[in-house]
């Protein structure tokens, strides 16, 4: 026998999940007041807050607060979260982050996410959720289009680069038919900086037997190719598969652009997948300053683009567009009994061309931006930050023991001291931990051929000219000072 004064027990608890008009209410005004504070108050936050030599650890409080029975008040949630979460290490929207390949984090990306959340429409399948599924499907065809891709072209809305090498790779294999009992015999050619991910999507896909290629780079750091098309003879010729050339527009580590027209006709002589890797650079395709580099990416058979890079977004936001939708089909469309309702022939379902079914509305955080501000702003944006990477260039040669990398193909400039005495590279790594001491700005490094380089990445739309200078006036401040 059903207790029923059991069940109406229980519902009056349950009910606390539906809070009243007047809660909502003041969680939101909160909530609010408290991203309004964070925003206008972004000059005064340093771009790195270090907590490992200080006797501040209100970043630890979040330990001492587990979860548990009771309620804690918005107030207090909302003082762990700035204490906890967002002070303590780089702050990823600070005009002075310069470290990585920066992303964004605009405001009517943060109204998207609330009303995808608010509403929880289900983006993976057209029945469910008709406009959610036209809207991706929408940007996916935007995209496809800046890359002249064709209308036999399919993609998805991805967390980032890492899943949607996955999907691009898998969609490939499909392509060539190639089967798990010949993956020892495929060959990938790659260069020494092609992203990591790619590797690791190769590693998912169950490829880790394929056999990698590292072609060597130029000056630039941009993949060398004559040697290619023999490599690939030689390749075939020794029973081998050669399967897919990964081409980089706008590599992490320095920002180059390989010669993808180039690498396009080795892949149409010799019958090899072209994929290309434009996370970072290819949405600078709307800065007439440097598209007719990125223009090749249309003769590719499938690229990666970071919207969470080049258009300014909250990270979580990446797409993945395969030239033949076939392929990418063959590799994602599953089909079970309990979804029978949602067969249906009017637009490509999401969770058809990828490894997620359960997915996420990323799509909003993309779109109310693009159309509460249009493109001409993105496009000013992408061709600032070119611009200022090209000043800082520049301006840091004109300091006295700079050394700087190739000049910028985006936004990212490679540059190191040069002690008049001592190891340079541990000179670095000192004047590196001074920076962060500081926290003024952030800088990122990497380590090429055995140097240790610092990298500034121009990429976050609030940065200008006055941050820049800024970063040039504190670097000169910390060569000052004794490092040790």
């Amino acid at each position: 026998m059903i207790n029923l004064d059991k069940i109406r027990q229980l519902e009056e608890k349950s009910k606390l999940l539906e809070p009243e008009d007047n809660t909502r209410s003041h969680w939101q005004t909160q909530t609010n007041a408290y991203a309004e504070s964070f925003i206008q108050n972004k000059k005064k936050q340093k771009a790195y807050e270090d907590y490992s030599n200080n006797d501040n650890k209100s970043d630890l409080a979040l330990l001492d607060n587990p979860i548990q029975e009771e309620a804690l008040n918005i107030d207090d949630v909302l003082n762990l979260v700035e204490n906890s979460v967002v002070r303590p290490g780089i702050d990823l929207t600070s005009s002075r982050h310069f470290g990585y390949i920066p992303g964004g984090a605009l405001y009517p990306s943060a109204l998207g996410d609330f009303l995808a959340a608010i509403t929880n429409k289900y983006a993976g399948s057209f029945f469910a959720s008709p406009g959610s599924v036209r809207l991706e499907n929408q940007l996916i065809r935007w995209i496809a289009d800046l890359m002249s891709y064709p209308e036999t072209a399919a993609g998805n809305l991805t967390s980032g680069g890492s899943i949607a090498h996955l999907i691009a790779i898998t969609a490939a294999r499909e392509a060539i038919q190639l089967k798990a009992k010949d993956y020892h015999r495929a060959v990938i050619y790659v260069s020494s900086q092609t992203h990591h991910s790619v590797l690791k999507a190769l590693a998912i896909a169950g490829m880790r037997e394929a056999k990698i290629r590292y072609l060597a780079v130029d000056n630039a750091y941009r993949m060398q190719t004559a040697q290619l098309p023999a490599l690939i003879e030689k390749d075939r010729s020794n029973g081998l598969i050669p399967f897919m050339i990964v081409a980089t527009a706008g590599t992490t580590e320095v920002g180059a652009i390989d010669d993808l027209d180039t690498i396009a006709d080795i892949c149409e002589q010799k019958k090899v997948w072209f994929h290309v890797d434009a996370a970072y650079g290819g949405f600078y395709i709307l800065s007439e300053e440097i598209s007719d580099k990125l223009k090749g990416i249309k003769r590719s058979d499938s690229f990666i683009i970071d919207p969470h890079k080049g258009l300014f977004l909250p990270y979580g936001s990446g797409a993945v567009i395969v030239k033949d939708k076939r392929h990418i089909l063959a590799a994602n469309s599953y089909q079970a009994n309990y979804m029978q309702d949602a067969l249906q022939d009017d637009e490509l379902d999401p969770a058809n061309l990828s490894p997620e079914l359960t997915k996420h509305f990323r799509g909003l955080r993309i779109w109310m931006p693009l159309k509460l501000f249009g493109l001409k702003p993105f496009r000013a944006a992408l061709t600032e930050k070119i611009y200022l990477a090209r000043y800082f260039y520049q301006q840091i040669q004109k300091i006295s023991g700079f050394e700087v990398g190739p000049f910028p193909d985006i936004s990212v400039v490679l540059f190191r001291y040069l002690p008049k005495e001592g190891d340079t590279n541990k000179y670095n790594q000192m004047l590196v931990k001074s920076l962060l001491r500081d926290g003024r700005i952030y800088i990122s490094t990497t380590t090429i051929a055995g140097n240790y380089y610092l990298r500034l990445a121009v990429g976050v739309y609030r940065t200008h000219l006055d941050d820049v200078d800024l970063c040039l006036k504190i670097l000169k401040e910390h060569l000052k000072h004794k490092l040790l």
